[in-house]
């Protein structure tokens, strides 16, 4: 059997819907015989573990623990859904103080005892914040360390290919730019419509202003729609797109949705937001965002909104000010 790598993957909350997925996912694609499931809660680790060897997948070396320090020693990718949920009437803000605080944990967890990880994917919400956290208290380079958002812009292709009735494969570098959360900003300049520019259709009857609105509102609130529909947050989505990063990271095909990155170029600075980037064996790189004048202010807007969730956080002491982050993680 075939594997990207031998390297040990770890697959932090791993007894959650989006985790067992993330695993499932994971020993499909074939990326490392070498899996690690990591849980608090034992017993549902215990059943993933157990579910996942009834697969009788070839070659699979598979092992658990609800002790961190035995899941992340050697550890050189890891993927995190180990944060509460987000539950019906709910924000990704809302679970700001708690999810910071497990991010916290994680980073320096991974300082203590995986120093040499290669790569950190963030998952839990809110995840521009969760994974800024995480990276401050890892000591790890900005390039090591991702946030889901590409789940937004594979929403807005959703979108747009059942509003157009054609295969979502015709749908071309549609993207969301900024927060993961209900300040995003949906653009329309970057994307194609069977070859055409989305942004000569929008105004005309193909799809009027109006529409391309409600469009854009059904991406910000995809992730309610799906609570209201299944009763619980999103997990196939963000585990198979979580993997597809990892993946990309340990030298498989780049991952060239916009993932959730630390960016400080003086126009957006001391933030992890989702931006034009490539995921592949070197991390994470940053390309500019182009956009009209309105996506531009939008993008502002979602930015400074990051920056107040941000600030939140530096005054709940879970993450000291700025100016204090070098002394942390140098990298910073």
């Amino acid at each position: 059997m075939d594997f990207l790598t031998n390297d040990k993957l770890v697959i932090v909350g791993a007894a959650g819907m989006i985790g067992s997925n993330m695993a499932q996912t994971a020993a499909m694609m074939h990326l490392t015989p070498n899996i690690c499931l990591y849980d608090t809660y034992a017993p549902g680790l215990e059943g993933v573990a157990e579910e996942m060897a009834h697969c009788g997948f070839e070659g699979l070396n598979l092992t658990y623990t609800s002790d961190v320090k035995e899941a992340f020693k050697d550890a050189k990718y890891i993927v995190s859904s180990g944060g509460a949920a987000r539950k019906a009437g709910m924000t990704r803000e809302d679970l700001l103080r708690g999810n910071a605080q497990i991010a916290e944990q994680l980073g320096k967890d991974i300082k203590n005892y995986c120093p040499d990880v290669k790569h950190v994917v963030v998952v839990f919400n809110p995840a521009d914040i969760t994974g800024l956290v995480t990276l401050i208290y890892s000591g790890l380079k900005p390039s090591q360390v991702s946030t889901l958002a590409a789940l937004d812009s594979t929403r807005l292709r959703s979108e747009l290919a059942k509003y157009f009735h054609i295969p979502a494969d015709q749908i071309v570098n549609s993207r969301t730019y900024g927060g993961h959360g209900e300040q995003m900003a949906v653009f329309a300049s970057t994307t194609t419509v069977a070859g055409e520019p989305l942004s000569q259709i929008i105004g005309t009857k193909a799809l009027p202003e109006q529409k391309w609105e409600q469009i854009k509102e059904s991406v910000i609130q995809g992730g309610k729609n799906i609570i209201d529909l299944r009763g619980r947050s999103s997990f196939q989505s963000p585990a198979y797109l979580s993997i597809e990063m990892i993946a990309a990271a340990m030298g498989g095909k780049n991952f060239n949705w916009p993932v959730g990155t630390y960016v400080n170029n003086g126009d957006f600075n001391h933030i992890m937001m989702a931006m034009e980037t490539t995921v592949d064996k070197n991390g994470v790189t940053v390309h500019p965002v182009g956009g009209t004048a309105e996506e531009k202010k939008e993008l502002e807007q979602s930015y400074h909104h990051l920056c107040k969730l941000r600030d939140e956080v530096i005054s709940l002491g879970i993450i000291p000010p700025i100016d204090k982050w070098h002394d942390i993680n140098p990298n910073l």
